[in-house]
């Protein structure tokens, strides 16, 4: 199993889901309240769904599960998971709003998921949000989440332009390798994929697989490892479609060296096993496959 799969507190294993999202129950309306939209709201129903509204109109439907602590606490005793990582909702980011807002709903969401977390310390953990259209205030906000106990954030895959190993991010880097922080990368934003390849769920079916991808080769070319070797990183969906192109990227650097290792000089594919994923990738095959490009649970483990 990748390593993500596996924490080891002391000689005791647990099984541990580190990819689950939540919300909070009530979310302010901040569209309201900053004068522009790109926000999401709750509206509950009588029917006991919720649904995400944006800009006027439905986002998505959610169950109870994603605000009802005592509903996901039922249903991880039912899966036999012991720990959940939780994280928020990644259109919760609001990494294009203005950064003092993106900051203040930050704070706001990592002081729920706090919060959610003291009901439960020994089963639940929080994974926070960063507002990363400001570096300054993700590193204030890094530090005084770790001050109360936080063990590591939840960031997009980009920002806007900006991949993950734009120099703008490297003081976060810095920050979280100093404290010791996880930072766990969700895909998201696939604004890119419009037109045609806006079918069929296309943009989370593919969209998000390659994000992944892409955000796994950022941090492997654009020299992340090597500058901060002892920076924890983890990708979601068993690091998306990158296992499955691991060794066209690993050829390319070597064939390519003018193009693809123009800022790092070590190959991806003696970085790629110091990187951790979860194991959402849906098939078995698939797991066999995350597990030979990042390597197995038994090997290493992260604490949290």
């Amino acid at each position: 199993m990748p390593k993500i799969c596996e924490f080891v507190p002391g000689s005791q294993r647990r099984k541990i889901d580190v990819h689950a999202h939540v919300l909070p129950r009530e979310i302010p309306d901040f569209e309201k309240k900053f004068g522009y939209g790109g926000f999401v709201r709750l509206d509950h129903k009588e029917d006991g769904s919720t649904h995400m509204i944006k800009d006027g109109k439905l986002f998505r439907v959610v169950e109870p599960n994603c605000f009802d602590t005592a509903t996901r606490i039922q249903e991880m005793d039912k899966a036999c998971v012991q720990v959940q990582c939780i994280s928020t909702v990644p259109v919760m980011f609001n990494y294009a709003a203005k950064s003092e807002h993106t900051e203040e709903i930050a704070r706001f969401v990592n002081d729920d998921l706090f919060s959610i977390c003291k009901s439960h310390p020994d089963r639940l953990i929080p994974l926070g949000t960063l507002p990363m259209n400001d570096i300054r205030r993700a590193v204030e906000e890094v530090r005084r989440c770790v001050a109360l106990g936080m063990k590591g954030f939840e960031i997009g895959s980009h920002v806007g332009e900006k991949s993950l190993d734009h120099r703008d991010f490297w003081p976060l880097y810095k920050e979280c390798e100093k404290l010791g922080a996880l930072l766990f990368v969700h895909p998201w934003d696939m604004d890119s994929w419009s037109g045609r390849l806006n079918k069929h769920w296309m943009p989370w079916l593919v969209g998000m697989p390659s994000e992944t991808a892409q955000a796994i080769c950022s941090a492997l070319m654009g020299n992340l490892l090597v500058e901060f070797p002892k920076l924890k990183l983890c990708f979601a969906h068993g690091g998306g479609a990158y296992p499955s192109i691991a060794g066209r990227v690993n050829h390319g650097y070597k064939v390519r060296p003018d193009l693809c290792a123009t800022e790092c000089k070590v190959a991806p594919e003696l970085l790629q096993k110091n990187l951790w994923v979860d194991s959402l990738a849906h098939n078995p095959q698939a797991i066999g496959l995350v597990a030979d490009t990042f390597g197995k649970a038994s090997l290493k483990s992260i604490n949290l």
